[in-house]
């Protein structure tokens, strides 16, 4: 079920290429500390809640193509998942009421939630203030959603490109950092979804995995490379080679394309 209502921390000048090099090979910028998060503590979760925005519900809703892919990988059949999704358009994470959602039997789901997934809105990094009440937010969220038996990850957002009045091709560091800073706050894993979107851009710069008109919203393909990443994030598994592929909707060189920039983006990540 998905619920809408439509209404690089400054180094020093001289530092060591091996304190460089092993940065680098987190796959995450200078500026940004490395994930603490590797792995959630449920190894396959079979009920999971999505709180989040419309980049989480274009292209069919980004939790049923996650589903999807757990269940052609043989991980679980359909019948032992219990996945939800609760979005507002044009939302920040703070206008969830995540109590109405995580109390057991108020999403017809009897038993907690196994893990909640956390996308906050794409100004949290850049507009004034939204920071810190981003954080602020993730970490009341995550005491309740502990509370009520459940683990914490945080959706890693992409980027703007062009045509959006605020492209900057620096804003996934600031991305990069507000989501790691937080996760490592709350103890959250963070899904590297941005980091993704980054790396298939700088791979195939002619690739649209957002929409023309706004540079905001993902397209099909950038909708399927974020299902790729939280389902190795999440299941430790690589999508390399899933067979799900939208029923036909994703082209072969594509599918493997994007279920490859994903695997190499999540284990780069979390050093893996």
């Amino acid at each position: 079920m998905q619920l809408r209502f439509m209404t690089r921390l400054s180094m020093p000048l001289i530092v060591s290429t091996v304190a460089v090099a092993a940065l680098l090979s987190t796959g995450v910028r200078a500026e940004t500390p490395a994930p603490t998060v590797k792995a959630l503590k449920v190894e396959k979760p079979q009920r999971l809640l999505f709180v989040g925005n419309s980049y989480l519900y274009y292209g069919d809703s980004l939790h049923n193509h996650v589903r999807r892919m757990v269940i052609a990988a043989g991980i679980h059949p359909k019948k032992k998942l219990k996945y939800k999704s609760a979005t507002i358009s044009g939302s920040a994470i703070f206008d969830h009421n995540i109590d109405s959602y995580i109390e057991p039997g108020k999403l017809r789901v009897k038993k907690p939630f196994q893990l909640v997934i956390l996308q906050g809105g794409s100004a949290a990094p850049w507009k004034k203030g939204r920071d810190v009440k981003f954080r602020k937010t993730i970490a009341d969220f995550s005491k309740k959603i502990k509370a009520a038996g459940g683990e914490t990850a945080l959706y890693m957002t992409h980027s703007y490109v062009k045509p959006h009045k605020r492209f900057d091709p620096k804003m996934i560091d600031a991305i990069a950092k507000l989501y790691v800073t937080t996760g490592n706050e709350t103890g959250s894993l963070v899904i590297p979804v941005g980091l993704a979107f980054d790396e298939a851009y700088r791979r195939r710069p002619d690739m649209k995995l957002h929409k023309t008109f706004d540079g905001s919203h993902p397209d099909m393909v950038g909708t399927y490379l974020a299902a790729a990443t939280v389902f190795a994030s999440v299941y430790g598994q690589s999508p390399v080679g899933n067979p799900y592929d939208y029923f036909g909707k994703i082209g072969k060189d594509d599918l493997a394309f994007l279920q490859k920039v994903a695997d190499e983006t999540v284990k780069k990540f979390y050093g893996r």
